[in-house]
């Protein structure tokens, strides 16, 4: 299955595998009636969804102005035709209600100071620069262009009057600044292990409860969601000088105190911090990317950095020094696209299963009503914290790829801890259980041996000094018809839960699932990459986080924007 430019899958189902995504929901009549420009015409425009326990604005004026102009342009089937996805939000969203929501994030608590400009303003400009991928300097020139005129109009800035690149680097600092509420979510008792919760993702859930009230998600994939989160490499805007900076390296040195360096500790060049450029931070520590980190992902390394190992292999992978997007993405299976619901953004060496449990935790607090059927990932994810979150939390079936282990090669081993590499059990005689189905009541999976040892089956395992077919199994012989019969629910019976998957992996509705997970979210990852997020054209933890959660937003409300054209293009209206 592959995806397109706009980030919607080309195959399906295998009843629609002939039919494009586009053409599928063009067959859709309930939402070609409903999301076409004549359904939505009671309900344009389509009203922020901002909650109404949000306190206005304490600025009681504004260097600029957002107010929404209508949507008079939609009537002529010219402008359909040049028109791009954000010129479409623009007309079909009113976006005053963000306002007050926006102050907010902003930290704004008094009226005093500086009149500022309206944050719809900047909010707008923003998302007019990341749909774009242009840069902060292009996107202020192209403002100030006769050319884009209207777009001047409506984001509310009057003329002559345009901010400075500082003022859209306060904006994205402070949203970012702003973003962590000072309070954490416990993902593992046992390990005491905590997580920052984020402020920002306030925006992506009213983005999507906003598509939701436009009548573009199906019932049924909200009430049997199939969710996937997936990590995305951003590199830093400062360039990687050390791939052993820590913390540390940003502590000041002293002859009294010197600062240890992770560099030497490694048998690398590291730095000696004996000079006055080295007294508050190493000079190899990137000043503006603090939190960015080094990691190996997948590709080759190339690097000739001095502080590269000298005799050591290099390990496998390629550098990448920054940052690391965490979407939990839902994908509707009958329309065939997909959505951003919760983001975090961390160092690029942290791993993924402590924030995306903690993501899946904040789950019912953003969506009430979502419920969760299926979750997939990738290995990485395959660690204890997340499976026991989405079994325990969400009642939802595991679809995550299986992580290995060494003890997994050595055949022998199956029988005695009851279950082979893949997750399947094993019968004390080597044989493997067939699947029988996930009962949601119990939430476990049946499985059952079904006396394959009486039907001339080879064992998986030939083990020594049994003689096959064994007489001494009790379930080969009535009253056990089926044989013996396992309901595996969170673990194994010996405990183990590294390998237990509520679909046996591999099977076809196993990867109908995965795959279509998978593919939303390298959609998502493919829409960064062409907006120019693949590196990040801002410094620092604040202004990453915040360009990046407005990405999450700015996809949601343009995937709305495609899908209300395609509707429209479906009535030949």
């Amino acid at each position: 299955m592959s995806w397109r430019s706009d980030g919607c899958a080309d195959e399906g189902d295998a009843m629609s595998a002939d039919l494009s995504a586009v053409a599928q929901r063009a067959q859709e009549d309930l939402l070609v009636a409903h999301c076409g420009l004549e359904g939505l015409r009671q309900r344009l425009p389509l009203r922020w969804p901002a909650p109404l326990d949000t306190p206005p604005s304490p600025k009681k004026a504004y260097r600029s102005l957002y107010l929404y102009l209508g949507w008079q342009d939609l009537h002529d089937p010219a402008f359909w035709k040049q028109c791009s996805d954000f010129d479409l939000t623009l007309r079909l969203i009113d976006f005053s209600a963000l306002r007050p929501v926006l102050a907010q994030h902003l930290g704004w608590r008094s009226g005093r100071g500086q009149i500022p400009f309206d944050p719809l303003s900047f909010f707008l400009l923003t998302g007019w620069q990341i749909t774009n991928a242009w840069s902060r300097a292009q996107t202020l020139r192209n403002l100030q262009h006769p050319r884009y005129a209207d777009y001047v109009q409506r984001f509310g800035f009057q003329e002559g009057c345009f901010p400075t690149e500082g003022g859209l680097r306060y904006f994205l600092t402070t949203l970012g600044h702003h973003s962590p509420t000072g309070e954490t979510i416990l993902v593992d008792e046992e390990e005491q292990v905590a997580v920052a919760i984020q402020r920002l993702n306030q925006l992506i859930a009213q983005s999507v409860l906003l598509i939701r009230q436009a009548g573009l998600i199906s019932p049924e994939a909200w009430e049997q969601a199939l969710l996937c989160p997936d990590g995305m490499i951003h590199e830093a805007a400062s360039a990687l000088r050390c791939t052993s900076v820590t913390d540390s390296c940003y502590q000041p040195t002293s002859p009294s105190q010197p600062r240890p360096c992770p560099a030497k500790d490694k048998e690398r060049q590291g730095c000696d911090c004996n000079t006055p450029s080295c007294a508050q931070i190493c000079h190899h520590a990137p000043s503006r990317d603090p939190q960015a980190r080094f990691v190996y992902y997948s590709g080759s390394n190339h690097s000739s950095n001095p502080n590269q190992g000298k005799d050591k292999e290099t390990p496998p992978g390629e550098a990448f020094y920054g940052y690391r997007s965490l979407p939990l993405q839902w994908a509707d299976p009958q329309r065939r696209f997909s959505l951003v619901l919760l983001d975090d953004f961390l160092p690029a060496n942290v791993r993924e299963e402590n924030p995306a449990a903690a993501l899946l935790l904040q789950l019912p607090t953003f969506y009430p009503d979502l419920r969760v059927r299926d979750i997939a990932a990738d290995a990485g994810f395959g660690y204890e914290v997340f499976l026991k979150t989405s079994y325990h939390a969400l009642h939802a079936r595991r679809l995550v790829d299986l992580r290995a282990h060494p003890t997994d090669r050595d055949k022998n081993l199956w029988p005695l801890r009851g279950y082979d590499d893949k997750g399947r059990p094993v019968c004390p005689y080597g044989y493997l259980f067939t699947a029988n189905g996930f009962d949601y009541d119990r939430r476990c999976h049946k499985w059952i041996c079904a006396q394959t040892c009486r039907q001339g089956s080879a064992p998986a395992v030939q083990l020594p000094n049994v003689h096959y077919p064994s007489l001494e199994c009790p379930y080969a012989h009535p009253p056990y018809h089926h044989g013996r019969v396992l309901n595996i629910g969170e673990r194994f019976p010996d405990g183990s839960l590294r390998l237990v998957r509520d679909l046996p992996v591999g099977t076809p509705e196993w990867k109908r699932l995965y795959h279509r997970a998978r593919n939303a979210v390298e959609g998502r990852h493919a829409t960064r990459e062409r907006w120019g997020l693949k590196r990040l054209p801002v410094y620092g933890t604040e202004r990453g986080r915040a360009l990046l959660y407005q990405s999450d937003v700015w996809d949601n409300l343009t995937t709305l924007a495609r899908l209300v054209r395609q509707a429209t293009a479906a009535t030949g209206t």
